[in-house]
């Protein structure tokens, strides 16, 4: 990873969380609403981020793509991704935001959320829609967990952490079931492990042949894979990571576009200009005065 740095503005618990616990906030999402109405704008967070409506339209924004708000729908966040809102009538649901550290001392594996599809920085995947009576068992999780730490009882962050994994598990059975992967899994574990390194490396490394080493492949071998199951070569998949970076700082009208240029390790301003403009469609002035 690139050890350059851009400050922008994210939002960490603390700042939202009357109780000021650093890792972990619950709380029903009108309330939540209310204490905070600032939050429509575009941001991104420095922790995991979960709501599930229960009431409310309108519709939300992760990572620039657009979904309508409906009862029943949970969306999932990771920490770096960027969203905004905008509701229409009353608005109800749940929201849960834990730190990256919360689950470390609970879990022996130290990615382990990383298994769920809804946790994997692809903003399609971590939009869903629950159906009876899945809607109501994970109602029924929230309940608890908002029961949980308003008694603030011995091991209640451990109860809190076990019924979120337990909830965890039954969405994404739900979502494996509806979308069936018929993937081998030596090649499903190649493609994650192709994933996590874009996500780790892709301020520096742009070309698929740099990935393929690191996996010890060759770059034939990942450009098939990506286009069997991606439907996309290697080096669109590392694109299409750089474009969404760029379009995240973006979001930070006080960061300079030759900043972020220089960030995503571009040799100059019109290199990196003409690159977001061919992908985007827009130049990043353009992109940000749209957002």
């Amino acid at each position: 990873m690139s050890d350059k740095k851009i400050n922008f503005p994210i939002l960490d618990i603390c700042t939202l969380s009357e109780t000021r616990d650093e890792d972990f906030l619950v709380s029903r999402f009108g309330a939540y609403l209310e204490r905070h109405k600032n939050l429509h704008h575009a941001h991104r967070h420095s922790f995991y981020h979960l709501v599930f409506f229960t009431q409310g339209a309108g519709f939300h924004t992760v990572d620039f793509s657009n979904f309508d708000v409906k009862p029943y729908q949970i969306y999932f966040m990771i920490p770096g991704q960027v969203h905004s809102w905008s509701f229409e009538g009353p608005i109800d649901g749940y929201v849960v935001n834990f730190s990256e550290e919360f689950f470390q001392s609970f879990l022996l594996k130290a990615e382990y959320l990383a298994n769920f599809s809804f946790f994997n920085n692809i903003a399609q995947d971590s939009v869903i829609n629950l159906s009876f009576p899945l809607n109501q068992k994970v109602k029924g999780f929230f309940e608890e967990i908002l029961e949980q730490a308003q008694q603030k009882q011995p091991f209640a962050h451990d109860m809190i952490k076990s019924l979120l994994i337990q909830m965890f598990i039954a969405i994404d059975q739900q979502t494996i079931t509806e979308k069936p992967k018929n993937i081998p899994q030596f090649n499903y574990t190649l493609l994650k492990n192709f994933q996590k390194l874009i996500e780790k490396h892709h301020t520096t490394l742009k070309l698929p042949m740099e990935y393929a080493e690191l996996l010890y492949i060759t770059p034939n071998h990942l450009n098939a894979l990506c286009k069997e199951h991606l439907g996309m070569q290697a080096g669109e998949v590392i694109r299409n990571r750089i474009v969404l970076e760029a379009k995240r700082l973006l979001v930070n009208k006080n960061t300079s576009i030759s900043e972020i240029a220089y960030y995503l390790n571009f040799a100059d301003n019109s290199y990196f200009s003409k690159f977001f403009k061919k992908h985007v469609g827009a130049s990043p002035e353009e992109f940000r005065k749209k957002i």
